[in-house]
């Protein structure tokens, strides 16, 4: 547990900052007599000032409210931070080296000032971006912010600027005002190379990304040109200053009106952010190039005033706090619904009314304003649906629920969902609602997710399913929601196995051999996978089909005796445990029922399909850790190559079809 900060620090922190600088950014002080200034308290509604301030004493007061306290308690009012975080942020303005009592750390690393001569150095960057975008060069990013209905005002407002398609036009300019190279790079503003320092964002709009004080710690940088060897989108990499999953943009912006209204509206962009502003709903932001994560909840749950124990991380109220939204805006795509499906795993950890708002043609915010105008951006957020019912429903349109196969199927699919739910109020009321969008009894809906429960908390008994066997032989369980039949994720996996399984001659050759064990979600399909190429995979059954032809000569009775004698050798290979799961594969009935030329183009095809999913997860990877990565990095151009090896590969996928 981190130490205590110092007493005397504290002290030190509050003689220094001055009250009056502090309140000023947030609010307009005007003298009200002797050491005496008011203004408009920024905690609640008023006309008349009631808000008052005592430089000499530093403390304020409002007399309308209540509130009040020093500089260090408006700071946490204000900007939403913890005690410590409120000292640390003055400490940094007033230049004040913070120590911490004994068997503590102290958070920040390095040495004192550094901090601020990165922060100035943005804060010089920033305006140079700023001055770009008037430039001549910059015609086509002024094009691309008109486009999208934006004029000056707007992007003066979000502080939009323009990198120039130069080597070192911004390192020059800071080294004129007297940052050094080795600054500049650690800042995350430029990079390494054999001549020396140069710019890391080049012919790109640029848009600042501000914590919640305000102060800009980084950028976002979209490309402007249609050059595919340099990614669309470059953030800034992690810094001392910048650490992305602890970042939402736009919230500098957004932090009153969410605070006041108690609602966040997640958006996948900044342009997005600054269409849902610029339509009206002020409570927008958006992460900063990575995946919404336990960091931004946190930061959420301070900003909508949910009460949570920050030890255990849990809801003290035992359920979510009346009146606070967090509502996630998603493009209708697939990548859209799988960011839903991701921030539902998130949803337990907010002590508020999590929501999806998804276009259903598909557009973005950004887009939607452009095509509708502003009031259809908030009619999006309007029509938002709870996020438990939006991942049961998902689950649910993937069946067909005309037929009583398709109902029993959707219900073992979408049970483990609500199972899930760990308020037992929405549980049974998400219960009840399954039993009528089914159409089926609520006793026997109860019961399935009374039994998903079990399943999903308890050790699982040998015998039941390939998933099951998993479970018994002391692996984790695949997680609710996943595992099931209808997951096509899970389904892809299964028939993938089940063709190699049963069908070994028709797969050589078609990709199965450049999936890893990671490439599996699912436990048992991973184990079932990591046997067969224990088991030397279908390299072995070639030669066990050499053997067989050898006997037989080439034919059916050939190809049935290797295919056994694999499925055997797997199984060996796989254990007990799992051997259980080869057979219950090896043994599924296959959609496609004809032999032949039909069955063996149904068996590389879901082979194939498998191989494409894994390449285009394996790219998203591959992207991500470029995006990482500083272009003249260790490694850089590996994982380039890496990136290009696999687009190949899947395009040759994509080519065969």
């Amino acid at each position: 547990m981190p130490g205590l900060i110092r007493k005397e620090d504290i002290a030190a922190v509050r003689e220094a900052a001055r009250i009056e600088e502090i309140v000023g950014e947030h609010v307009t002080l005007k003298s009200a007599g002797v050491d005496s200034m008011k203004g408009l308290c920024p905690f609640h509604d008023e006309r008349t000032p009631s808000f008052h301030v005592r430089p000499h004493v530093g403390m304020w007061h409002c007399f309308g409210c209540g509130e009040g306290g020093d500089v260090i308690s408006f700071v946490q009012r204000i900007d939403h931070l913890s005690f410590s975080e409120a000292v640390e942020f003055l400490a940094q303005r007033t230049g004040i080296v913070l120590h911490y009592e004994e068997g503590g750390r102290q958070v920040r690393s390095e040495e004192p000032g550094r901090r601020q001569r990165l922060v100035d150095a943005h804060r010089v960057a920033e305006e140079f971006y700023r001055e770009q975008l008037a430039s001549p060069q910059a015609h086509a990013g002024r094009s691309f912010l008109a486009q999208r209905g934006f004029n000056q005002a707007m992007c003066g407002h979000f502080g939009v600027g323009y990198s120039p398609n130069s080597w070192d036009a911004l390192t020059r300019h800071l080294r004129s005002r007297g940052f050094t190279d080795d600054e500049l790079v650690t800042a995350g503003l430029a990079s390494r190379g054999a001549r020396g320092a140069y710019d890391r964002f080049r012919g790109r709009l640029m848009w600042p990304i501000r914590d919640i004080t305000g102060t800009t710690v980084g950028f976002g940088a979209r490309r402007l040109d249609d050059d595919e060897d340099s990614p669309k989108y470059l953030n800034t990499p992690e810094t001392p200053i910048y650490k992305k999953a602890q970042l939402l943009y736009g919230l500098d912006l957004a932090k009153r009106a969410i605070s006041s209204q108690r609602r966040v509206v997640v958006v996948e962009g900044y342009t997005d952010v600054m269409a849902a502003h610029v339509a009206g709903e002020g409570c927008a932001v958006a992460t900063c190039g990575t995946a919404f994560g336990p960091e931004h909840v946190k930061v959420i749950r301070r900003l909508v005033g949910d009460a949570a124990d920050p030890a255990a991380g849990v809801l003290l109220s035992g359920g979510r706090a009346r009146g606070s939204e967090v509502i996630f805006t998603f493009d209708g795509d697939e990548a859209g619904q799988k960011a839903a499906l991701r921030a539902y795993h998130e949803d337990q950890n907010f002590a508020a009314q999590t929501f999806v708002a998804v276009e259903p043609t598909g557009m973005d915010p950004c887009e939607l304003r452009m095509a509708r105008g502003d009031r259809a951006v908030l009619d999006l957020v309007g029509s938002r649906t709870p996020l438990f019912e939006f991942v049961i429903r998902s689950v649910l349109s993937q069946v067909d629920l005309g037929s009583a196969e398709g109902r029993v199927g959707a219900l073992r699919a979408s049970a483990p969902v609500v199972a899930g739910i760990k308020d037992r109020a929405l549980r049974s009321e998400y219960t009840r609602s399954l039993a009528g969008w089914l159409g089926m009894d609520i006793g026997s809906v109860e019961q399935q997710v009374r039994a998903a429960g079990r399943d999903a908390g308890a050790p699982r008994r040998e015998g039941g399913g390939a998933s099951s066997q998993m479970a018994g032989a002391g692996r984790p369980a695949p997680a609710p929601g996943r595992s099931g039949p209808e997951d096509p994720v899970a389904r892809v996996e299964r028939e993938a196995l089940e063709a190699v399984l049963q069908h070994p001659l028709y797969v050589i050759g078609s990709g199965f051999e450049d999936l890893e064990g990671s490439s599996f979600t699912v436990p048992a399909h991973r184990a079932v996978h990591d046997a067969i190429r224990a088991a030397g995979s279908l390299d072995e059954f070639a030669r066990m089909l050499a053997r067989a032809e050898e006997h037989w000569g080439a034919g059916e009775e050939s190809v049935v005796a290797a295919s056994r004698r694999f499925i055997e050798v797997v199984r060996e290979t796989a254990g007990e445990v799992v051997g259980a799961a080869v057979t219950e594969l090896a043994v599924a009935p296959l959609p496609q029922d004809v032999d032949g030329e039909g069955m063996r183009s149904y068996c590389r095809g879901v082979v194939a399909a498998m191989v494409r999913m894994d390449l285009t997860r394996r790219m998203g990877e591959a992207r991500a850790a470029l995006q990482r990565m500083d272009e003249d990095a260790p490694g850089f151009a590996e994982a380039f190559s890496e990136l290009m090896r696999l687009e190949n590969r899947r395009q040759q996928f994509v080519e065969r079809g």
